[in-house]
């Protein structure tokens, strides 16, 4: 096992039927800003519930927040936060909504002109606005960590940042909103958590026993529940098991002591910059091919994947890893959820090159574990993805 340092001061307040809790969270006299999307909490009453928990507070709304939450959106919000005095922030929704709300916790506090370049230069965030969420679509686990990915559509660009001072102060998460959740959200969710295991464990073996089963056993879990959320969002049970392996799956617990890729979803970021495809999305069209692409170096992994999680035990590494992939591939499929560029676009022929000339001008010539992974390795990964 590799050294590492691990802490996370998010609190986590689980179960149904807890809104009123966040009153005991949020600072006394704070003056909030409730960030949320489209409108959908106001529809099945999460809206309501959250206003009635805040009303002995200043609040100020800020909604439409879109999934890929737009940079030049978010500079309204971030006049209002420093025009009103805001001290506290809400995310009320998903990963995005999170995730703008992070960006807009770090640029309250930024000094400098462009707060795009705390994005494009990578700056890390040491110490942000405080906010708290209200987790309304599992998925990303954005509600239990410290990092957020944000669009510039002028740019055609997409980027993550992240610090310290991004965790959330605390998190309600309430299993029973996926009730209203659409088909496609529970697909991408069970999709990005499950993709967010594998990266973190997809890599080459380092005796880290412990973590090689948090891993396995949240993908194991997501293979069990993922179907029975969709066929019945209404299972308390088994919502609980999803919305918990998605927290859990990054919130910097199963990635301690161990190397990460993250290949995946740098190609997948792209993906989405260029045709707007949902981030779970890109993550199942390029995986397939990554690990193709990567099998001999993942060899060990791989096989041990398709053995402990998929049951496959007979044949020579290779292919029992082989084997694992096609596993992935049918399970993500069985989601609703195609593994093919050209299922998403027509233009799918300039992605392969487009992508790996964006990360040639980026210096991002060393991607993956081994941090060898070369523009060109990535378009000719994204090539056999099409």
């Amino acid at each position: 096992m590799l050294n590492f340092e691990f802490k996370n001061p998010t609190k986590i307040i689980f179960g149904q039927g807890q809104t009123a809790k966040i009153a005991d969270e949020i600072p006394a006299g704070a003056k909030v800003l409730m960030t949320y999307g489209g409108g959908s909490i106001k529809k099945n009453g999460i809206y309501d519930a959250v206003k009635d928990a805040l009303k002995d507070f200043e609040v100020i709304e800020f909604g439409g927040i879109p999934a890929n939450p737009a940079y030049h959106q978010l500079l309204d919000a971030l006049k209002i936060i420093k025009e009103e005095g805001i001290t506290f922030m809400l995310a009320v929704g998903g990963g995005s909504v999170i995730d703008a709300t992070k960006f807009l916790s770090s640029a309250a506090l930024y000094d400098g002109e462009e707060p795009w370049d705390i994005l494009a230069k990578k700056i890390r965030t040491e110490e942000g606005l405080p906010f708290g969420t209200v987790l309304t679509i599992p998925a990303t686990g954005s509600e239990s960590n410290s990092g957020a990915v944000i669009s510039n559509h002028q740019t055609g660009e997409k980027f993550s940042m992240g610090g310290p001072g991004l965790f959330p102060q605390f998190s309600l998460l309430d299993p029973t909103v996926i009730r209203t959740l659409p088909q496609r959200q529970l697909a991408n969710g069970i999709m990005d958590a499950f993709s967010h295991a594998l990266e973190q464990y997809m890599t080459y073996p380092v005796k880290a026993g412990l973590q090689d089963r948090f891993a396995e056993s949240i993908m194991q879990t997501l293979i069990e529940v993922g179907p029975q959320v969709m066929k019945d969002p209404s299972d308390y049970d088994a919502a609980g098991d999803f919305m918990w392996c998605c927290t859990m799956a990054l919130n910097g617990l199963i990635q301690k002591g161990v190397p990460t890729d993250w290949a995946i979803h740098a190609m997948g970021h792209e993906l989405t910059a260029l045709y707007g495809i949902d981030h779970a999305r890109t993550l199942a069209i390029v995986a397939g091919s990554h690990y193709r692409y990567n099998l001999d170096r993942k060899k060990a992994k791989l096989a041990q994947y398709a053995e402990r999680v998929w049951g496959i035990v007979d044949g020579t590494a290779e292919e029992k890893a082989l084997a694992g992939i096609k596993k992935t591939e049918a399970f993500i499929q069985s989601l609703g959820i195609e593994t093919q560029l050209s299922a998403y676009t027509d233009t799918y022929k300039t992605a392969a090159k487009e992508i790996a000339d964006r990360f040639t001008s980026r210096g991002w010539t060393g991607l993956g574990e081994h941090k060898d992974l070369s523009p060109a390795d990535v378009e000719k990964i994204v090539e056999m993805a099409y």
